[in-house]
């Protein structure tokens, strides 16, 4: 009997380790992203295919609010990895706007590309300006995304307040371009690397205008908050928009939470910087290690430091 025991022991643990070796058998990590109508999102799924057959790590990506709702979600230890923006990144550490006290256990890997503050509208509204937002349903952003912030900034930087000058539509970028499109709203702030999903798809059924900020209220933008950058949303980025227009942009990166072990996050940084070549997604071509420090105001985790520090990146 204790022979039959023993085989049948042998037998399940047996399986149980040929189960483990076909998922890979290494930590089962999750990496948040963003809205399905984002670049968080296509971009989130390359990178987490990136990660997973360049280590020992399985990572899956995921859909979410984006950027505020990521770092607390990484700060309550319910996700691993996460997109976010350098401007709401720094917001937590200091506990400020959407965080109402500082976040002390979430670090950076390193930024990613530009994202652009793209404030969307139809040719029939009429609308060609900031002010022109004023009393009009405007999306802007899902509640805890970072894009409720730039909108937030940008209207106080033209004289409008979130709550009092526009009927604010908190709305995720499907939702906006979907509401655009039926009439249901008049504009959405949109902040994302171009050309974005929704925006695109909009463009494809409804004559779109991109409405642009002017160089004075760029430069006191910057001036205020040193996180932003000036950009430009070339002609052609969609349909029906023939002439370059003047925005402001922040930086896409990735957070983690301070949990991971420094060889991890090693693993992970150096799999994302040296594949980049892998990714097919039109913002692959804008991530390199030269440029991931970028925008970081808050600490490196241990095993990205490392990493940079071994690129001759950082002393």
């Amino acid at each position: 009997m204790k022979k039959k025991k023993l085989f049948l022991t042998s037998a399940i643990l047996l399986v149980l380790s040929l189960a483990l070796a076909a998922c890979g058998g290494g930590k089962q990590l999750t990496m948040l992203t963003g809205g399905t109508g984002g670049t968080y999102y296509p971009l989130g799924g390359e990178l987490a295919t990136i990660i997973s057959d360049n280590t020992e790590m399985e990572v899956s990506a995921s859909a979410s609010n984006a950027s505020a709702d990521n770092i607390a979600d990484l700060a309550a230890d319910e996700a691993d990895i996460a997109f976010t923006q350098t401007d709401v990144m720094a917001n937590a550490v200091e506990g400020i706007n959407s965080f109402k006290e500082p976040v002390d256990n979430v670090l950076a890997i390193g930024s990613l590309y530009p994202e652009t503050i793209q404030i969307v509208t139809s040719v029939d509204s009429g609308i060609t300006s900031v002010e022109d937002l004023a009393g009009k349903k405007v999306s802007v952003g899902a509640p805890g995304s970072g894009t409720y912030v730039n909108a937030q900034q940008i209207l106080e930087a033209h004289g409008l307040d979130i709550e009092a000058d526009i009927q604010a539509q908190n709305l995720d970028f499907d939702e906006s371009t979907g509401g655009i499109q039926d009439g249901n709203i008049d504009a959405a702030f949109i902040t994302a690397g171009t050309p974005t999903g929704s925006v695109e798809g909009l463009s494809a059924t409804t004559d779109i205008t991109i409405v642009p900020i002017a160089q004075d209220k760029i430069d006191a933008l910057i001036a205020e908050f040193p996180y932003y950058a000036a950009d430009t949303i070339t002609a052609g980025t969609y349909t029906g928009i023939d002439e370059d227009v003047t925005t402001v942009a922040v930086l896409a990166m990735l957070a983690v939470t301070d949990s991971l072990s420094e060889d991890d996050v090693y693993e992970m940084t150096k799999a994302i910087y040296e594949n980049t070549g892998d990714i097919s997604h039109a913002k692959g071509k804008l991530i390199s290690k030269e440029k991931a420090l970028d925008g970081i105001g808050i600490d490196l985790h241990p095993g990205a430091e490392k990493y940079f520090k071994e690129q001759g990146l950082l002393e």
